[in-house]
C-alpha cells in the first residue's frame, strides 16, 4: 500500500510539472498568436492575449487528438517510459523555454518537449527505444512547417495584392483591420489545437507507463484534455512580451494586410499538421509566414540577421533540451 501511494504522489507531481510546462508553452508562444495583431495596432496587448487565449481553449471542440496520440504512443517504444524519463523530458523542455524566453528568442516549445523525450529515453535505453517514424516526422517538420508557412504566407500576400490592386491603400487597411481578427482567431485555434495536445500526450504517456491508464484506451482521460487546454489558455493570457517584440517588430514591419496573410498562411499549416497528427512548432510556422510576407514586399524588408539568429535557436532546440533531459534523468535516478 505504501508503494502504491508513493507512486501515486510521484505521478501527481509529474502531472503538475507537465501542466506547468503547458502553461509555459502558452506563455512562451503567446507571441505566435498575438504579435501580428499587436504590432499592426489592430488590438491592444491585453485585448489580444484574451482573444488568443479564448481560441486556444475553444480548440478543444474542434480538433481530434491525433497529435496527442503521436506524442503519447508514437515516439517511444512501449514499456520504456517511466517516471524518471518523464521527469527528464519535462525538465529539459522547461529549461530551454526559460532560457529562450529570457533572451527573447522565439524557439519551439514543441521541439523542446520532443528533444526532452528523446534525450531522457536515450539516457535510459539508447536510440533503439525510439520509434523512428514518429521522431523523423517531427524532425522533418522543423523544416517543412516554416517553409510551408513561408510559401502560404507569401502566396496569400501575392493573391491579396492582385485582388486589391485598384483599391485605395487606406481602404485596404480598413478592411484588413477587421479581417485580421478572423485570421488571428484561426491561428490561435490552430495553436491551441496542436500545442495543448503535446502536453496531453506526455501526461497520457506517464499514465500508461504507471498503470493509471490502459493501453487499450483510444483517448486519454477527459480531465487531462480539459486541464491541458485550460493551462495553455492561461499561459497565453500572461503573454511573453519579450518575444512579441521580436516576432511583431524586429523581423519585419507589418501592416494589417501583411498580418492577415501571415496568420492565414500559418493557420493553414497548423490545421494541416494537426489533422495529420504531426506535432509541429507554431513558432517556426508563424516566423516562416512573417518572413514570407515581408519578402514579397521586398527582400530588404526582412531583417535577415534576426531571422538567422532565430534559425540557430531552432537548430539547437532538440539537442540542447535532449542534453538537459539526459542529465535530469540521471539526477532523478540518483535521487528517487
Amino acid at each position: 500500500m505504501e508503494t502504491v501511494q508513493t507512486a501515486l504522489w510521484v505521478v501527481v507531481l509529474l502531472v503538475v510539472l507537465a501542466i506547468l510546462f503547458d502553461f509555459m508553452n502558452g506563455f512562451h508562444d503567446a507571441a505566435n498568436s498575438i504579435a501580428t495583431v499587436v504590432s499592426t495596432g489592430v488590438l491592444r496587448p491585453t485585448q489580444a492575449v484574451a482573444f488568443a487565449a479564448f481560441f486556444n481553449v475553444f480548440a478543444i471542440f474542434v480538433f481530434h487528438l491525433s497529435v496527442a496520440a503521436t506524442v503519447g504512443k508514437g515516439i517511444v517504444q512501449p514499456g520504456v517510459v517511466d517516471t524518471h524519463v518523464v521527469f527528464g523530458a519535462l525538465l529539459g523542455a522547461i529549461s530551454w523555454n526559460v532560457v529562450t524566453w529570457y533572451y527573447g528568442i522565439p524557439s519551439s516549445s514543441s521541439h523542446a518537449l520532443i528533444g526532452g523525450i528523446v534525450g531522457a529515453v536515450m539516457a535510459k535505453a539508447g536510440s533503439g527505444a525510439l520509434i523512428a517514424t514518429g521522431v523523423w516526422r517531427t524532425v522533418a517538420f522543423i523544416f517543412v512547417s516554416p517553409l510551408l508557412g513561408f510559401l502560404l504566407g507569401s502566396l496569400m500576400m501575392v493573391l491579396v495584392a492582385w485582388l486589391f490592386r485598384r483599391a485605395r491603400p487606406s481602404r485596404v487597411d480598413q478592411w484588413f483591420r477587421r479581417l485580421q481578427l478572423v485570421s488571428a482567431g484561426a491561428y490561435s485555434l490552430g495553436h491551441g489545437g496542436n500545442d495543448a495536445q503535446k502536453t496531453i500526450g506526455i501526461i497520457w504517456m506517464l499514465l500508461l507507463a504507471t498503470g493509471y491508464a490502459s493501453a487499450a484506451d483510444k483517448v486519454p482521460p477527459t480531465w487531462v484534455i480539459v486541464a491541458c487546454y485550460l493551462a495553455i489558455g492561461a499561459g497565453t493570457l500572461f503573454g511573453g512580451w519579450r518575444i512579441v517584440k521580436t516576432m511583431g517588430q524586429r523581423i519585419t514591419k507589418l501592416k494589417p494586410v501583411g498580418g492577415f496573410c501571415a496568420e492565414t498562411g500559418g493557420a493553414m499549416t497548423l490545421f494541416l499538421a494537426t489533422a495529420l497528427g504531426i506535432p509541429v512548432s507554431t513558432t517556426h510556422t508563424i516566423t516562416g509566414a512573417i518572413v514570407g510576407v515581408g519578402s514579397v514586399q521586398r527582400a530588404s524588408a526582412v531583417r535577415w540577421g534576426v531571422a538567422g539568429n532565430i534559425v540557430w535557436a531552432w537548430v539547437l532546440t532538440i539537442p540542447a533540451s535532449a542534453f538537459v533531459a539526459a542529465v535530469a534523468y540521471w539526477i532523478s535516478m540518483q535521487l528517487f
